[in-house]
Order: structure tokens, then C-alpha cells, then sequence
């Protein structure tokens, strides 16, 4: 039997940010923050905080091709961080931060650089999105997973994570 599911990894700063909005989408069927891009074994939250492990704070996303497309999972991610700041997002800098999205084949990485190419217009500065395969996804600490949803009364969460979902619900006509 053939599976109906797929798998992208997404870092655009916070994980926390990414994963409360990918939430959101039917057709994502799990959602689990991680890292991911780096040379570390079994990175930890303080390892990557240190900004030495190459690694990304990301999202691995898992979905269903038939009910979200990757063109449309893109234009979720591009719409809720910014392509074109390097190595941060907002208050968060370093490396582990960085705009990066890692395929699992070479017919993702086909849709993900015609995808840039097309949207590069959209932006004022040049799009610093990294594109690389997909080695190794390390899940992150379980109090890292569904942050947002058990703790969305957080200042953080509010605020930052708060006006990012409610873009992309209003792009997206979610309520």
C-alpha cells in the first residue's frame, strides 16, 4: 500500500511560532518541532541555543499531499516569517534561527526552488532561504511540543506568536 503522506521541515525562527501556525491547516496530519541542518548527534535545547551545532530550530511537518499541497505548505511559510533576514527572525538571532527548508526528495526540492524563484519578486531584499536536503531530524525536548497550545497565555506566545497566527489566519480566511 502506498503512503498518502509526505514530509517537509521548515525553520524560520522560533519553532514554537512555526508549529502554532502549521497547526492550524487541514491536510497537516502531525507537526513535531525539532533540529535539524547541523553536525551534532542528539542536539539538545541548550546545545543549540549555544548557536555551535549548525543545527536549525525546525518544524517537521507530516501531511497529506491530496488535501495541502507543498506550493501551498511554501506559501504558508513564507507568509509567516521573513525569507529575507539572515540568521534571525524578529528578537531571535543566530544561526538557529535562520530560514531554511529541507526536502526529503528531489521532486520537493524541484517545487521548493521554482517556488522561490516565482516569489522572489514579492520582496524588497533577496531571499536568504536556504534549500538542503534533509540528513537527519532530531525531535526537540517534549516540553517543546504543542508549546503554543499549553502555554498560549505567555507573554511570548501572545504576542509574538499571537500576531503571526492572526496573519495568517487572515491571508488564509481562518477563523
Amino acid at each position: 500500500m502506498e503512503d498518502k503522506t509526505k514530509r517537509i521541515v521548515f525553520g524560520g525562527g522560533c519553532f514554537w511560532c512555526t508549529e502554532a501556525v502549521f497547526d492550524l491547516f487541514e491536510g497537516v496530519i502531525r507537526t513535531t518541532s525539532g533540529y535539524a541542518g547541523g553536525n551534532t548527534k542528539n542536539p539538545t535545547y541548550e546545545d543549540i541555543c549555544n548557536g555551535d551545532t549548525g543545527h536549525a530550530e525546525v518544524l517537521q511537518i507530516e501531511y497529506e499531499p491530496e488535501k495541502i499541497s507543498l506550493e501551498k505548505l511554501l506559501d504558508i511559510f513564507f507568509t509567516m516569517h521573513d525569507p529575507t533576514s539572515l540568521n534571525r527572525q524578529g528578537a531571535d538571532t543566530g544561526t538557529q534561527y535562520r530560514s531554511v527548508v529541507l526536502y526529503t526528495n528531489n521532486d520537493q526540492k524541484m517545487i521548493i526552488e521554482e517556488f522561490i524563484k516565482k516569489t522572489r519578486k514579492e520582496y524588497d531584499k533577496p531571499i536568504v532561504t536556504q534549500v538542503e536536503k534533509l540528513t537527519e531530524f532530531f525531535p526537540s525536548e517534549e516540553y517543546h511540543q504543542k508549546y503554543y497550545k499549553r502555554n498560549s497565555g505567555q507573554p511570548y506566545c501572545s504576542i509574538v506568536i499571537g500576531s503571526k497566527i492572526q496573519k495568517v489566519k487572515k491571508k488564509y480566511g481562518l477563523k
